[in-house]
């Protein structure tokens, strides 16, 4: 029987097929393909991922931060960015987390990744999606 590979062993390899995939959309979403799917990722920068929300302070045990969520997968495993946001909701720390059943690992983005990120927040921002949530969580 093959041992199964940690969350740890394992989120470097996922975090660079998860950045691949958006940084694709992403420029393919912003070169004007807005409502067509990427012929690579049969997906659109509309459709990919499961969600995005906002986590309350305390949420989860021993959660000292809210933060928002863009939720990829759900289930074993499941992978998400978070967006740690200073009072004008702007985003001072971005982590993407990859966890499988009672395991887990994170990553802080730096550089093109996080600078990503930050486009794809502003997105959201820029669509309601930012303050909607917000109010809907804290509601």
């Amino acid at each position: 029987m093959t041992k199964q590979l940690t969350c740890e062993e394992r989120i470097d390899a996922a975090l660079e097929n998860e950045i691949e995939v958006l940084r694709d959309l992403w420029e393919f979403y912003c070169e004007g393909g807005q409502d067509d799917y990427h012929p690579e990722h049969e997906s659109n920068m509309w459709e990919y991922g499961l969600s995005f929300d906002y986590v309350p302070v305390g949420t989860w045990e021993d959660q000292t931060e809210g933060y928002f969520r863009y939720q990829l997968s759900w289930g074993g495993p499941s992978d998400e960015f978070r967006f740690f946001v200073s009072m004008d909701r702007r985003p001072y720390r971005i982590q993407y987390h990859f966890m499988d059943w009672f395991d887990g690992a994170k990553r802080i983005l730096h550089g093109t990744d996080e600078a990503l990120l930050e486009e794809i927040f502003g997105w959201f921002a820029e669509g309601g999606g930012v303050d909607a949530e917000f109010e809907k969580a804290i509601e």
